[in-house]
């Protein structure tokens, strides 16, 4: 049953805004890459992460001691991660929009204290995305200017609450137009280091973020026309957020020692089928192809009781993003975005089949081979075949973050975070998403967030563990 987390919620101090500090930052003007413009209007642009941590303090402690250490260390980091703290200003068409950043700009923070169960959240067992939805900041409401017929919107806001005596949780809400994953979990880190290091930015040396856009634009300005023609088909459409909110969240994750027998297991297979080792066996790799069957045989159950003939010929596609930077020359300190989005697919009745990991991971590593070779064929029209595909309602995997990130090294001086929480991940119909980062217990495991119907929880649970047993 879900818990009333609306009552629960009570408000300690309204939205208050930081800064960086007085004049630390010019007004600057960022232009917006062809990467970056793929997220304008597009579903789920407002990204959204949830940091649990201990924190066995009363309220009082929290708001006399910790709150303004948080909100210095915060300003201090804006100082670097400006754009953060600006606005993305929609001019009049046909001018592209831009990232702008002026004196006083600022991050709203507001702070809640819960009385519900802090452990219920940091939990792996199903817990009602409903529960959540308290904790996650808000997009912030865009504010139209009539005398320069320009809407400015704010980039980033952040929400904590505080559960007395047990722990926090810090809530990061920005736009996905100004970055990535890897930007977000850079961001993250550096303010937690700030913060730990008692505003001490020598922990900071060679990690300040670096703005050159020259490299990520998009030269022919063919794939700009196509994303503001996406833009367009996005705009007017039903909101997804009922389906955030009806369903409920899973974490499994998978050990390192499972991890290897995975890796074995598809190396063996592999021999034995194909004659030949694997195109490319990583941990991303034999991980999401595990997670994929295991979805796929989750949807299998769920919507064809007596699959006909015609199901199992029936296509699933994956789609997972993979990161430009080093394609580009760019430091992994780049702020924006520099992903594109990869797609494969395999037949339902492969994947079912009893070497279904092997087929997935074959078909994985070879789409990751392929963009290492030529990465950027096709990138003009990727995201129109995602955008294609959704609209068909076909049956779809898409996998967000990335091992490599390290969020959970996020320590703002009181342990390393209990749980992460992806705010973007749903199931509806033939389409779901998950998160993959690295696992919050041990070095070299896994840990997907998968956020699923409330009746197919438990189900998806024996899928993935029945599996991950099968192979010890």
């Amino acid at each position: 049953m879900a818990i009333s987390p609306e009552s629960s919620m009570k408000l300690l101090e309204d939205a208050s805004h930081v800064s960086p500090p007085p004049s630390s930052v010019p007004t600057t003007t960022l232009p917006l890459t062809f990467s970056d413009r793929i997220f304008l209007g597009f579903p789920g642009s407002w990204m959204q992460y949830l940091f649990f941590y201990y924190f066995q303090y009363p309220t009082s402690h929290f708001m006399e001691t910790t709150l303004p250490k948080l909100k210095a260390s915060l300003s201090l980091t804006l100082q670097h991660f400006f754009p953060f703290a600006g606005n993305l200003v929609f001019p009049p068409l046909p001018q592209m929009p831009y990232i702008l950043y002026t004196e006083g700009d600022s991050v709203s923070f507001i702070v809640y204290e819960s009385s519900e169960d802090f452990n219920h959240f940091i939990g792996d067992h199903a817990r009602h995305a409903q529960d959540f939805q308290p904790l996650f900041p808000k997009s912030p409401p865009e504010v139209e200017s009539k005398s320069s017929g320009c809407t400015q919107k704010p980039n980033m806001a952040i929400q904590v609450a505080v559960f007395p005596d047990v722990g926090i949780s810090i809530g990061v809400g920005f736009s996905h137009v100004l970055g990535d994953g890897r930007t977000d979990a850079h961001f993250m880190k550096s303010w937690a280091a700030i913060h730990k290091s008692q505003g001490d930015l020598t922990c900071f040396t060679n990690c300040f973020p670096t703005f050159d856009r020259d490299l990520v634009n998009d030269p022919s300005g063919r794939a700009s026309g196509l994303f503001m023609k996406n833009e367009r088909v996005f705009q007017g459409s039903s909101s997804t957020s009922s389906v955030f909110f009806n369903n409920v969240r899973v974490t499994c994750k998978i050990k390192r020692s499972q991890v290897e027998l995975l890796k074995s297991w598809v190396k063996k297979t592999c021999m034995e089928v194909y004659g030949s080792e694997p195109i490319r066996m990583s941990t991303f790799v034999v991980t999401c192809a595990y997670t994929w069957v295991c979805l796929t045989k989750l949807q299998q159950i769920g919507t064809h009781q007596n699959p006909s003939p015609d199901d199992f010929d029936a296509v699933s596609y994956f789609h997972f993003p993979v990161d430009c930077r080093g394609h580009l020359k760019l430091p992994e300190t780049y702020f924006g975005n520099c992903v594109l989005l990869r797609m494969t697919a395999a037949k339902k009745s492969e994947l079912l089949g009893e070497n279904g990991i092997l087929v997935a991971a074959t078909v994985i590593g070879r789409e990751i081979m392929e963009f290492q070779e030529q990465p950027f064929k096709d990138a003009e029209t990727s995201w129109a075949k995602v955008v294609e595909i959704i609209k068909m309602i076909k049956d779809s995997i898409f996998v967000t973050s990335s091992p490599k990130f390290g969020v959970y090294t996020s320590d703002f001086g009181w342990g390393r975070p209990k749980k992460i929480e992806f705010g973007n991940i749903a199931s509806f119909g033939s389409v779901s998403s998950f998160s993959i980062s690295e696992n919050s217990e041990e070095e070299g495991g896994v840990e997907f967030g998968i956020a699923l119907p409330p009746h197919e929880s438990d189900s998806f649970n024996t899928i993935f563990h029945r599996g991950l047993l099968k192979l010890s």
